[in-house]
């Protein structure tokens, strides 16, 4: 079976299985997606949730996170992984969408990218949810998911990325990324992966290679 009628199949079945898949990020606007995303690297999106609304409702705008002691940020996100980076990169991050593009996240990802701690990943993700652009994001999920099902053979997330892309229509690369992450989350998990149940099996690499020999 080529790739991409594998792929079709895969998300096929995934929609049914989590219809409506969405972030589980809350925000309200591009600025606070952009931090939230930030924020969530190695941290927990139910964690990242807790901590965002204050955060949101302290600093309203690019500025305002710009002109914001540094120590000041690193209290508000405290309770994240990794906090004092974090709050570099989001003071950095602000500085710049405040004085290159007019206070607003840019739309493209090259601006996005060009940002202090912004990588393909994270804007990859403020594209698809925030600017409704076709764009797929790959996490630690994504890239499990996709290599048990033998869509991609590399460990790079930008060689994943460009791997799924070529066998996916565009019109799914966002949704793809979260049928992927709950896919992951909920059966391919990193340490014993359900795959006795796993609704997509059959078409799983991983399961018919290394699992079935477990048994």
């Amino acid at each position: 079976m080529e790739k991409s009628e594998k792929a079709k199949r895969v998300l096929d079945i995934l929609e049914k299985e989590f219809p409506g898949a969405k972030s589980a990020l809350e925000y309200t606007n591009p600025l606070e997606l952009l931090i939230a995303t930030i924020l969530s690297a190695q941290s927990t999106d139910k964690l990242i949730n807790k901590v965002t609304p204050a955060l949101f409702k302290k600093y309203r705008s690019a500025l305002e996170y710009a002109g914001a002691p540094l120590k000041d940020l690193e209290e508000a996100i405290g309770s994240v992984n990794f906090f004092r980076n974090k709050a570099r990169n989001i003071k950095a991050c602000c500085a710049k969408i405040a004085e290159e593009h007019g206070g607003k996240v840019p739309e493209t990802l090259e601006a996005l990218t060009g940002l202090p701690g912004v990588g393909r990943k994270t804007a990859n993700i403020v594209l698809g949810n925030a600017f409704g652009k076709n764009a797929l994001a790959v996490d630690t999920h994504v890239k499990r998911v996709s290599q048990r099902l033998g869509l991609t053979g590399s460990d790079d997330p930008d060689k994943i990325e460009a791997d799924l892309c070529r066998v996916i229509p565009h019109e799914r690369w966002t949704q793809t990324t979260h049928l992927f992450i709950l896919h992951g989350r909920k059966t391919c998990k990193a340490v014993n992966p359900l795959c006795d149940t796993c609704p997509i099996r059959d078409y799983s690499v991983y399961y018919k290679t290394v699992y079935s020999k477990k048994k």
